[in-house]
């Protein structure tokens, strides 16, 4: 599929033209632009700063530093990279979610895995994170009406089971 092609299959998913909002990396700003060209870059958005940790597998990581790795996957608080916690994570991301609660419309985000985790674990008021997994160009829909749902779409047209 080329470019204009998978630009106008995310495009039509939408009715109306939604407002698409993207973290400022290069690979999320790529991403958006399936969807329209008029993108809002937003920081609260950005992937989770994993400090010393950045671009190591996990694997790797689990092998160097076993404990470390283990208090922050155990402890939400806990950063020993040097960068982000869980909690911190998903205090950015709480903010972010609040301030669309005040703008009606629709809004498409373009972000990274851990972002929508923290989202998830906002919108369902759950400690859940590391019991979410996110696959690469995942889709979660997340509505506010008065307060946030998590909504799952289904495929079959006509409604039925």
């Amino acid at each position: 599929m080329d470019w204009l092609s998978a630009k106008n299959s995310r495009s039509r998913q939408f009715k109306g033209a939604p407002r698409l909002v993207c973290g400022p990396e290069l690979r999320t700003r790529q991403t958006a632009e399936l969807f329209g060209s008029e993108v809002e870059i937003a920081a609260a958005l950005r992937d989770c700063d994993f400090g010393r940790w950045k671009g190591l597998r996990i694997d790797d990581v689990q092998k160097t530093e076993t404990e470390t790795l283990q208090a922050w996957l155990n402890d939400p608080n806990s950063a020993p990279h040097g960068g982000e916690s869980v909690a911190q994570l998903a205090e950015r991301v709480a903010a972010w979610l609040t301030t669309l609660t005040a703008t009606p419309g629709h809004v498409v985000a373009i972000t990274h895995p851990f972002v929508m985790r923290a989202a998830l674990m906002q919108v369902l008021q759950s400690p859940a994170f590391n019991l979410i997994d996110v696959e690469p160009l995942s889709a979660i829909e997340l509505r506010f009406n008065g307060r946030w749902r998590l909504r799952f779409l289904g495929t079959d047209p006509e409604g039925t089971c």
